[in-house]
């Protein structure tokens, strides 16, 4: 199994991109997010890959993130989910944005995929809802790593985990109570979700 490629970008596309890696050329297909990330042709860059072995092809997909190809990897996963599409989901969204739709359980965002329908938007929310670990949910909650109040936005969500409610009711008590405001605090968070 190809884990990575690292070598010189022949020719890039925003589907695929053509690597020399030692003087042997490999096509990987790629979203949008990982050429966006791509430098120049000519230079060198390592790229993540997952091999995929059908009877009439081997495909090489690639991701230039770990993030990418975990979650490319768990959208495999589910029953109706191809290669292609996983890729056509990761073109359209974010990482952090699939996984919020699925942490929210918005089937609507994920219907907005190409290929995506109704029904396989909810099989996507259903199945991967508890493959997200509780950490990562935490982040999608609070609007990604680094924002102000980041840390309170957890804190709070895990408290009111800790009170007994569930995981999904917790982040969205926390989203509400808090709307555009940066919280100063874990205390004023919870005594706000609670009070809603």
């Amino acid at each position: 199994m190809i884990t990575f490629l690292d070598g010189t970008i022949e020719d890039k596309q925003p589907t695929r991109v053509e690597m020399n890696v030692g003087g042997v050329g490999y096509e990987v297909l790629i979203p949008l997010s990982t050429y966006d990330r791509l430098p120049h042709s000519g230079e060198r860059v390592r790229i993540l890959t997952y091999d995929h072995v059908r009877e009439d092809a081997r495909l090489l997909f690639g991701f230039m993130t770990d993030d990418e190809r975990s979650l490319f990897l768990l959208l495999l996963g589910i029953s109706g989910v191809g290669p292609k599409l996983a890729l056509s989901a990761l073109s359209s969204l974010s990482v952090r944005d699939i996984k919020a739709a699925v942490v929210e359980g918005d089937a609507r965002r994920l219907s907005g995929i190409s290929g995506v329908g109704r029904k396989t938007a909810e099989r996507i929310i259903v199945e991967l809802r508890d493959k997200i670990d509780a950490g990562e949910a935490l982040e999608v909650v609070a609007g990604g790593v680094g924002t102000p109040g980041d840390g309170v936005l957890r804190d709070a969500a895990l408290a009111l985990t800790a009170l007994g409610y569930k995981r999904d009711e917790a982040f969205k008590m926390v989203k509400k109570a808090i709307g555009d405001d940066t919280p100063d605090n874990v205390e004023d968070v919870i005594r706000r979700a609670l009070a809603r």
